[in-house]
């Protein structure tokens, strides 16, 4: 679990809570009256009702005047950041030919604390009860990618992760001990992937390969996902691992071209 520190004095709660509203909206929790609001975000009814109303008058939430919902203009806020990084960008196309290719979902992810945050996805149709878009945040621990991005890590980020981290069973095959999750890194680190087999999920195998930046820092992880009924672990290691390390070369190659070009503008 993280430690979360005390708000320094440049902490505005105002903004902090206004945030935390519009967080409160998820998948399963889309359409919500504002008790629901105020208990999900642990605020007075009068205090959410300012906030929700001030984000109706900014665009950011529409209302019926008994429930309120969030307005496709949250979308700006996180354009922001996916605009300002060329990643997405340059990964897409790799993307849309590794799903092609397999014929499997393929996504590109980057660490945010004891997490990873999907920054970009190809999907194909499969019943799946994992739903995945931009944004989509997953236990580092439990994943492919995440693993891949842990792995590389420096030694003493790796070595505070593994100290806070809980691990929670979340399916009979997860791996739930510190000592373990280290023995898995080691690994990955060494041999440059990861393959988990049902540990996010039952019936859901993922691998991944690590995106490098110029310097050979890994900065982003690319994965398929499948159905375990769809391919043995043999055949997984065979067939989709290496087409996932093939992508991630190829977007490591267009990443520091790019990287390259913008150093010599500068």
């Amino acid at each position: 679990m993280s430690v979360t520190n005390a708000p320094s004095s440049d902490y505005v709660q105002s903004m902090a809570r206004g945030l935390a509203v519009i967080k409160a909206f998820d998948v399963s929790h889309q359409r919500q009256t504002l008790s629901d609001v105020a208990r999900r975000t642990d605020l007075t009814r009068a205090t959410a009702r300012r906030f929700l109303l001030t984000l109706v008058e900014l665009g950011y939430v529409r209302t019926d005047g008994s429930l309120f919902w969030l307005s496709p203009r949250v979308l700006d806020l996180g354009y922001s950041y996916l605009s300002s990084m060329s990643l997405p960008e340059l990964a897409e196309p790799h993307l849309d030919v590794l799903s092609k290719q397999v014929s499997e979902s393929s996504s590109v992810s980057v660490l945010d604390g004891d997490d990873i945050v999907y920054v970009a996805r190809v999907a194909v149709s499969r019943i799946m009860t994992v739903s995945i878009t931009i944004g989509t945040r997953f236990p580092a621990a439990a994943t492919s990618m995440g693993r891949v991005l842990l792995a590389g890590l420096p030694d003493a980020d790796l070595d505070d992760f593994l100290r806070r981290v809980q691990l929670p069973r979340l399916t009979s095959r997860s791996i739930h001990t510190p000592d373990a999750l280290r023995t898995e890194l080691d690994r990955v680190r060494r041999e440059g992937c990861c393959v988990v087999d049902q540990e996010l999920e039952a019936g859901l195998r993922s691998m991944a390969a690590p995106i490098r930046d110029r310097a050979g820092a890994v900065v982003a992880a690319v994965n398929i996902s499948t159905q375990a009924a769809r391919y043995s672990l043999e055949e997984v290691w065979d067939q989709l691992v290496p087409a996932v390390r093939a992508a991630a070369a190829a977007i490591s190659h267009d990443l520091a071209r790019t990287e390259r070009r913008r150093s010599h503008a500068g």
